[in-house]
């Protein structure tokens, strides 16, 4: 078990206006069926239900056992680089990947295989951690290879046949936060109590985020169309 990974998932699950936050942004393309890739401890996956039909994959075999119990038989094990699943061929209307590709050493391959699993006409909708700048001790211990900036994702993503229809940052509160204790502050665990004070303080202060795209964030948000 990746302690720190366990850990952090638990924090951020604790999120939970941010996590919804995060799906409303994606909900117009969540339909039909959906893969979740890098499902953890099902943070999303409850949320994702309500919008189709989901399929959820990990390569974490703890989560996979845990997954089964809570969500039946629609997940399993999937190592999204390697290009291995359970469910076999099966394709999908909408891939669902939040903060997993930064955990992947060759980040092409592994959206070329999310590419692969999507149907024509597909939505491939990633989150990823931005600006390498914020690269901390935190994201060394949790396995992170890269952050992102949207020039790199864009990149990344037009490797593919594939349209994008938004790259932007998101969560600029976040990032200010991460830069005060993370960076500045040098914690090295994302603090508990911070990250409820910011589930608060995220419901006044990220509305903007529907009307402006900010320059900067704590996340790269992209939704690109397969062709």
């Amino acid at each position: 078990m990746d302690i720190h990974g366990k850990k952090t998932l638990d924090v951020m699950d604790m999120a939970r206006w941010y996590n919804r936050w995060l799906l409303d942004r994606s909900r117009v393309y969540l339909k039909g069926d959906i893969l979740e890739v890098g499902f953890g401890i099902g943070s999303f996956t409850g949320e994702l239900k309500k919008c189709g039909r989901v399929t959820g994959i990990d390569v974490n075999k703890v989560y996979v056992k845990e997954g089964n119990k809570r969500f039946g038989e629609r997940v399993g094990f999937g190592d999204i680089e390697k290009g291995k699943y359970f469910f076999g061929k099966k394709k999908f209307d909408c891939i669902f990947c939040s903060n997993v590709l930064e955990h992947i050493k060759d980040d092409k391959k592994a959206v070329k295989n999310m590419f692969n699993l999507l149907k024509k006409g597909g939505y491939l909708v990633l989150n990823v951690p931005a600006h390498m700048i914020l690269y901390s001790k935190v994201d060394k211990n949790l396995g992170h290879y890269r952050r992102y900036t949207t020039e790199h994702l864009e990149k990344l993503l037009t490797m593919a046949e594939c349209e994008l229809v938004n790259v932007r940052y998101i969560n600029w509160l976040g990032a200010l936060g991460w830069w005060l204790f993370v960076k500045v502050l040098k914690k090295e665990d994302i603090p508990k109590d911070k990250v409820s004070l910011f589930d608060f303080l995220g419901k006044y202060l990220l509305w903007i985020e529907k009307f402006i795209s900010p320059p900067f964030g704590l996340s790269v948000f992209a939704v690109a169309k397969k062709l």
